[in-house]
């Protein structure tokens, strides 16, 4: 009695997780080649103008990557499935740049974003080569820098040197620290098996990105005086 007691707060909590986490985990378990789809669309959509900006494809890709431990999914077609949708994301964006040339980053629907392509041209001419790199960990400029690059007559071989580089080192950044992680507590930690951390660490990923989320919009918010800059200088431009 004195056990069951002591630990009813601890089950109690786990059992309220479970509970909104475990359809999910099921699913996953019973279509893994959805999983890997969705893994898949995460990591291409991210690197699409505009919408990558609201994509949420590394907290996908994070969050389902505490289901490797437990056998729900495979370590390396996760990385596959992450790895092909960036490099066709990234490159489809550059090469649709690189044939409309300039021109596209003033036309819809980028065109309304000015603030966020003058942030991507800057960042592109200051950095160069390297900006396709490092862009590629840096969201939302990671779904305008690959177009920007295209438009502002980056060669391919160039992009694509840098690029492939980038991704093989992006996808394991975001694969491995939850497979890492959650292995490492029931093996060094102490943590007895039952307990599912992957419940936790998925929950974790949603509320932390959420919180990241919010925060960036709260400050950019500031920054641009509530959007009222932004409409000055294109009224301005005009």
């Amino acid at each position: 009695m004195v056990g069951r007691r002591s630990n009813g707060p601890l089950n109690h909590h786990e059992n309220f997780v479970a509970s909104y986490i475990d359809p999910l985990i099921a699913f996953v378990a019973a279509h893994a080649w959805l999983a890997y789809l969705t893994l898949f669309l995460a990591a291409l959509l991210e690197a699409v103008p505009v919408v990558g900006s609201v994509i949420p494809g590394s907290t996908i890709i994070l969050a389902l990557s505490a289901l490797v431990p437990g056998g729900e999914l495979t370590l390396q077609w996760v990385l596959l499935a992450a790895i092909v949708g960036a490099l066709i994301g990234d490159g489809s964006a550059f090469l649709l740049g690189y044939r409309s040339q300039h021109e596209i980053l003033s036309t819809w629907p980028l065109s309304r974003y000015p603030a966020v392509i003058a942030q991507s041209e800057a960042f592109f001419r200051r950095w160069g080569t390297w900006a396709v790199f490092f862009a590629r960990f840096v969201p939302p400029i990671r779904a305008f820098v690959p177009v920007t690059a295209g438009a502002l007559g980056m060669a391919p071989m160039q992009f694509f040197a840098t690029n492939i580089p980038a991704v093989l080192l992006w996808a394991p950044a975001h694969v491995l620290p939850g497979v890492v992680a959650i292995s490492a507590l029931h093996r060094y930690g102490g943590i007895p098996h039952h307990v599912s951390l992957k419940h936790y660490w998925i929950l974790a990923v949603i509320l932390g990105a959420t919180i990241v989320a919010l925060v960036t919009w709260v400050v950019r918010r500031r920054q641009n005086g509530g959007g009222e800059p932004i409409a000055q200088r294109v009224r301005g431009q005009s």
